[in-house]
């Protein structure tokens, strides 16, 4: 398994003061404040009506860089489990690839964000039918220069199904994921471990929030489930499974896991992870047999946390850099 970046002529990972170790490293995103704007690059907001009978449509953010280099594909950049298109991560990775001359288009999936108030529906992990969906939508003048995507967390997870699901027919040229959880059950396992009862207690009042919220369609029976949730495992047994036609919470882990589709991903895709996240257990990944599938490039420093890659020598997390490295030469 490739471990270095010597291939993209990148420094290693180092952490920065004083975000050392995992937990600080994932905490992070939230201590360090927001991100600055993205002036002086444009900005727009576009709508994305899905076909498929919910009247939900998904809202997104099209940014054009100030100064574009021509010939660089549009880059798409898709959020994390009760995320959006203004989380912290999204924004720093949308500022590095608009001041290198990318289009950016800031995503928020079905019920996400902005798009929850437009959404009677909301986004899993394995919802990657909703991105097959905005790619067909987006218009021709965006995607003449080709088309790369960016998954972060779940995020991440829905774009390796989806990877996979299409393989060589899918119209990206490229794509990079960060810790995404390749196997949903074991993730699911680890989170609601007692090490992670901070982690897990805040996520899951933020699903139920975001599960909740003006817009979402739901019945009775419905939203009493989601608010008497007592653990994600809960939550996706009383509320997402059953709404999606699994049979329940192990079942939809089982059928929507990326790695049931890695193999057959043919696009150049980056995995990218951490070896100290405290959310997505590095085995997973040292553990995958990454040579079977050239498409696939795994990077697993040993450190960053979930998310993070707040490093030595620069207020841009490292994962933004490698990304846009790998993107221009992988």
């Amino acid at each position: 398994m490739q471990t270095s970046i010597a291939s993209l002529g990148l420094p290693p990972f180092r952490p920065r003061f004083p975000w050392w170790g995992g937990d600080l490293q994932t905490v992070a995103n939230r201590l360090r404040g927001a991100t600055a704007g993205l002036a002086p690059h444009g900005s727009e907001r576009l709508r994305f009506p899905l076909a498929d009978g919910t009247g939900d449509t998904l809202l997104a953010t099209l940014h054009r860089p100030a100064t574009p280099k021509p010939g660089r594909p549009l880059v798409l950049l898709v959020h994390g489990l009760t995320g959006s298109e203004d989380s912290h991560y999204i924004l720093s990775q949308a500022r590095l690839l608009l001041d290198r001359g990318y289009r950016v288009l800031r995503l928020n999936l079905r019920g996400a964000g902005p798009s929850r108030p437009l959404c009677g529906g909301h986004y899993y992990a394995g919802r990657s039918q909703d991105f097959r969906a905005l790619l067909a939508l987006l218009p021709a003048d965006l995607t003449q220069d080709g088309l790369v995507a960016v998954g972060y967390s779940l995020g991440g997870a829905m774009l390796l199904k989806y990877l996979g699901e299409e393989g060589a027919a899918s119209p990206l040229v490229a794509a990079a994921t960060v810790c995404a959880p390749i196997d949903l059950s074991v993730t699911c396992g680890h989170m609601m471990r007692r090490r992670n009862g901070f982690y897990h207690r805040y996520i899951l009042d933020q699903m139920k929030r975001e599960a909740t919220g003006e817009g979402a369609s739901l019945s009775a029976a419905e939203r009493t489930a989601i608010l008497g949730s007592r653990s994600i495992w809960d939550y996706d047994e009383v509320f997402i499974a059953p709404r999606h036609g699994f049979a329940g919470a192990e079942d939809y882990y089982e059928r929507c896991k990326p790695v049931r589709f890695m193999a057959d991903v043919r696009v150049p895709t980056l995995v990218l992870g951490a070896g100290n996240d405290p959310w997505i257990p590095a085995a997973l990944y040292r553990g995958y047999d990454w040579a079977a599938n050239k498409a696939l490039v795994p990077l697993l420093p040993d450190s960053g946390g979930h998310v993070g890659f707040h490093g030595a020598g620069s207020d841009q997390p490292w994962s933004d850099g490698v990304i846009a490295r790998f993107l221009e030469h992988g």
